[in-house]
């Protein structure tokens, strides 16, 4: 067969270009629609993340004091912010074993509740407040101290105590403010919060729907 032919009714030229535009053309066009709503799903959701992440960290700090027997600390530093898993190690220094970065407070506030949101009602725990750390710990070959933090410190009997070894019970809450700064959060349906009880150790997670807080863990 004449190779001229051959070429001519092959099937294996490839795409033109104006086929390649036109794909070119639907990516672009799929990603400035999908785009937006990305963005606004994770801007929505790291009130959740953040607080899913503080119970995961609470729960380990728990388990850790109960395996090995001794007193492991949590806090939230807003100074460095971050939350921390901190080993008293009995006697010896206390050591920082893992932290988690926190959101922006102008992304996620976990200082204060927002304006006209209610608290979990039972446990009707206290806020949590935060304070200069007298504590410290090492990090490294750094000694951390002074800094703005709330703690939790965890006993091998289950119990949770503050730095002056008084029973914790209390509320964190996590929440997008309106603006950065603003004490109104830009939804109610976005607001989280943390309860952790004292006595037993006890955490739980709650949800606001809009209206009040319920329960979901």
């Amino acid at each position: 067969m004449d190779k001229r032919l051959r070429r001519k009714g092959s099937s294996n030229d490839g795409f033109s270009i104006i086929e390649l535009l036109v794909v070119v053309g639907v990516l672009a066009l799929l990603s400035a629609i999908s785009l937006p709503y990305i963005v606004n799903y994770k801007t929505r959701y790291k009130s959740e993340d953040q607080a899913l992440k503080t119970v995961d960290l609470l729960r380990e700090t728990g388990q850790l004091a109960l395996t090995r027997r001794r007193t492991f600390r949590f806090e939230i530093d807003l100074t460095d912010n971050y939350l921390k898993l901190i080993d008293e190690n009995g006697s010896g220094t206390d050591t920082l074993i893992k932290k988690i970065p926190l959101e922006l407070a102008k992304d996620v506030r976990l200082d204060v509740i927002p304006q006209t949101v209610t608290k979990p009602n039972p446990p009707n725990f206290a806020d949590i407040t935060f304070s200069v750390d007298t504590l410290g710990h090492q990090d490294g070959s750094t000694m951390v101290i002074g800094h703005s933090t709330w703690v939790a410190r965890f006993r091998s009997d289950g119990s949770v105590v503050n730095k002056n070894n008084v029973l914790v019970n209390a509320n964190i809450y996590f929440w997008p403010p309106q603006t950065p700064g603003s004490l109104t959060a830009r939804s109610k349906g976005e607001v989280r919060a943390v309860t952790l009880a004292g006595g037993s150790g006890a955490i739980r997670y709650w949800k606001h729907n809009g209206t009040a807080f319920f329960s979901s863990q």
